[in-house]
């Protein structure tokens, strides 16, 4: 079974997209692990894949599954190459598109100097609507955003801004994202039994009220070099909070993304990169994985 594939990046934020219109894909967690695996397989934070549309007024449908092989709801940076990626490959020429994803719409348009803008779609900031458990947690009014102090496990306290983007975010403000515990406190975030999906942590540098630095660790990938949907929402929570103003320059370690947000719509611009093609034998790969690798 030999799938061709293209490999993307949204500052830095890696894919490997898949045509699922023309060629017959069907993606498992451990195919997903597999293909995302950075020694054994091609490399990548998250797998892409472009289908046929179900929802009548979409021109396609695109899938996005994590390095762990868990499938998410969006990403911002994969939405961006699935534009180009569409356009590159002639499966239309539309422009705008728009692309059905698990939790809806998308629009998205393709500009002449090779950046994307996406509207992002609806955001939510209750915390019903992302599977956060506040039952008992303080929490604290700051502009039109509310700060929630979540104990981990390793003693410390976090003040978070919830943000539902599609994904599940929770934005802190640090002193300087160089010297933020994205390493300790991400993953205890990212997996505290009160987020039931759990969710993306975001470590947000206010640099002056238009620009910022950001780190996110995201579900299923670790820290990646940039999270499209991180960059909203990072930009919204500070937005909220009275501390930015639109439209966000948001500076992350693999490139700038730019986010303009009018309280309601978030529109997310920014690059996408096409690096290389090929074809992979998926039947060889899950043969040359050693089972503690493939199903940890």
């Amino acid at each position: 079974m030999k799938w061709h594939f293209t490999k993307m990046h949204g500052v830095g934020n890696d894919f490997v997209v898949l045509d699922g219109v023309r060629q017959a894909i069907h993606i498992t967690p451990a195919i997903a692990r597999a293909i995302a695996h950075r020694q054994f397989g091609i490399g990548a934070d998250q797998i892409l894949l472009v289908e046929d549309p179900s929802h009548p007024e979409a021109h396609f449908r695109y899938r996005i599954f994590n390095a762990d092989g868990s499938e998410v709801e969006h990403c911002g940076n994969g939405s961006r190459c699935f534009v180009r990626f569409v356009h590159e490959q002639k499966l239309s020429g539309r422009n705008p598109l728009k692309a059905e994803i698990a939790t809806g719409l998308i629009t998205l348009t393709e500009h002449d100097n090779q950046t994307v803008s996406v509207e992002m779609g609806q955001t939510r900031f209750n915390p019903q609507d992302i599977a956060f458990d506040v039952d008992g947690l303080r929490s604290t009014s700051c502009g039109q955003d509310t700060l929630w102090h979540l104990p981990l496990a390793n003693g410390d306290e976090v003040n978070l801004s919830i943000v539902g983007i599609s994904n599940p975010h929770a934005v802190q403000v640090v002193d300087d994202v160089k010297t933020a515990p994205v390493a300790v406190q991400g993953p205890l975030i990212e997996s505290h039994p009160r987020f039931k999906n759990r969710v993306n942590a975001g470590f947000m540098q206010v640099l002056n009220a238009h620009e910022i630095n950001l780190r996110v660790y995201e579900r299923g990938a670790g820290e990646t070099l940039a999270c499209g949907t991180g960059a909203c929402a990072a930009a919204v929570a500070g937005i909220r909070r009275g501390l930015l103003e639109s439209p966000v320059k948001v500076h992350t370690r693999g490139g700038d993304l730019s986010i303009a947000y009018d309280g309601h719509s978030i529109i997310m611009t920014g690059s996408a990169t096409t690096v290389y093609e090929g074809t992979i034998d998926i039947d060889a790969l899950l043969q040359s994985i050693p089972a503690q690798v493939l199903n940890p």
